[in-house]
């Protein structure tokens, strides 16, 4: 009755679905309610609402470890998977941290001058900081 269907498959639509579900299943296991918003708000694509009662989260969905200068200062958390792995990260926090460490050179005309950077896949430093952002299942 139920078939795979590979992520390749999926349109881009589909595949922003699945990744909401996939992220959002594992929240779940930490005590988060993920709702879906139908437009972007303030930048998010979802809220994570914890149990607590106090700590909620503005996601950016996204396919990829990004940077964007028009998520700066809105307190936005980005989430992506990353082959079996999960991540959800300050955005502000990691911005600063490439900053500081000079992982954003002079070289970098997506982010010096357009605002924008993104790996299709994490480089190996970006693994070891996302460790601690780490979504296990």
């Amino acid at each position: 009755m139920f078939a795979r269907v590979p992520y390749a498959d999926l349109n881009s639509r589909q595949r922003e679905n699945y990744n909401f579900h996939k992220i959002a299943a594992r929240m779940a296991d930490y005590g988060f309610n993920c709702i879906r918003l139908t437009d972007d708000w303030q930048g998010a694509d979802f809220i994570a609402v914890h149990v607590d009662g106090e700590t909620f989260l503005k996601v950016q969905l996204k396919g990829r470890l990004v940077i964007d200068r028009k998520y700066l200062g809105k307190q936005i958390y980005v989430a992506f998977l990353h082959g079996d792995e999960a991540y959800l990260y300050d955005h502000d926090a990691f911005v600063r941290h490439l900053e500081t460490n000079g992982l954003i050179g002079d070289a970098s005309i997506t982010w010096h001058e357009k605002g924008f950077r993104s790996w299709p896949s994490p480089p190996a430093w970006a693994i070891t900081y996302l460790q601690d952002y780490r979504i296990s299942a």
